[in-house]
């Protein structure tokens, strides 16, 4: 599917990397790394691979996170903090010294993982449709939704000592993901997603995966308390939109950037949550001033 390539980086005791990259690496090119929502793959950036425009001005390369795509790891726990230091490791096995980092949802926050962790390798990070704190009460009095709540059915039918020779997540599920990201998708959109979901979790080890991922989305710490140390500049973007979070948790949060020179929220008009899916000429079009603005 697409341009699908793997690497291997030492984090974890050995991962093995799925991601897209479809041109060569130019250093002569700032580098834009993306970093997927929950359950989706790196083809969920096929809109800016798409877009000449884009890939002429820079380096696109999409990571999938740990329990994504075909990305796999020898341990089967795992947190955010160790998708962050992987995609770090990418970048070092790439050969790419800086990179600016986009992520939707969960990508999100990882980007602001990746800018604390290793501020000398971020240029600025874009994170879209996304939160900075945990599932909490506060953020669901944010109108964010209840995150644990959602995930814990679908945790309950993928717990359980029996081996799961023929488990797919199912099109309950996969439907509930696409209609939460998209809001409104044509079949053929909504076919394709069900297939990659199905095809990326199959069996006893998609099993494990699958849950392990959405451990993860429900137990995922807060990082609100850290914001201030992120230096690099920060464009958020969030459609108005968003099923998930609310553009009000994104506007009281943008403001916690204080150690950032240039921390802006933008907000995008009837965009989804899969904003890069459903708006990908304005996220593009932003994308581009961004990294202009930065490398000028």
């Amino acid at each position: 599917m697409g341009d699908q390539k793997t690497l291997q980086v030492p984090h974890l005791g050995g991962i093995t990397v799925g991601y897209q990259m479809p041109q060569p690496y130019d250093p002569s090119k700032p580098t834009l790394l993306m970093i997927n929502a929950f359950t989706m793959t790196s083809e969920l950036y096929r809109p800016q691979f798409d877009d000449t425009e884009l890939s002429g001005a820079m380096n696109l390369l999409a990571v999938e996170l740990l329990g994504h795509g075909q990305t796999r790891a020898t341990r089967s726990h795992w947190t955010y903090w160790d998708t962050a230091e992987m995609n770090l490791q990418v970048l070092d096995a790439l050969g790419i010294e800086k990179a600016f980092v986009l992520g939707t949802s969960q990508g999100g926050w990882v980007t602001v993982q990746m800018a604390l962790m290793r501020p000398d390798k971020v240029a600025g990070i874009i994170p879209m449709g996304t939160s900075m704190d945990s599932e909490s009460e506060r953020s669901r009095q944010m109108q964010c939704w209840d995150g644990p709540s959602i995930v814990k059915s679908f945790l309950l039918q993928w717990a359980t000592t029996q081996p799961t020779v023929n488990f797919d997540p199912g099109d309950d599920y996969c439907d509930a993901v696409i209609s939460i990201g998209f809001n409104e998708c044509s079949s053929e959109v909504r076919e394709f997603w069900r297939g990659v979901i199905k095809a990326t979790y199959q069996g006893e080890e998609g099993r494990q995966r699958i849950r392990m991922a959405a451990i993860n989305l429900a137990e995922r710490d807060g990082l609100r308390l850290r914001l201030p140390d992120v230096a690099c500049p920060v464009h958020w973007l969030h459609g108005t939109k968003d099923a998930v979070f609310s553009v009000g948790n994104a506007a009281e949060e943008i403001k916690m950037f204080t150690g950032s020179p240039d921390a802006q929220l933008m907000k995008i008009e009837d965009g989804a949550h899969f904003l890069s899916a459903s708006h990908p000429k304005e996220v593009n079009v932003i994308v581009l001033k961004f990294v202009a603005k930065c490398m000028a």
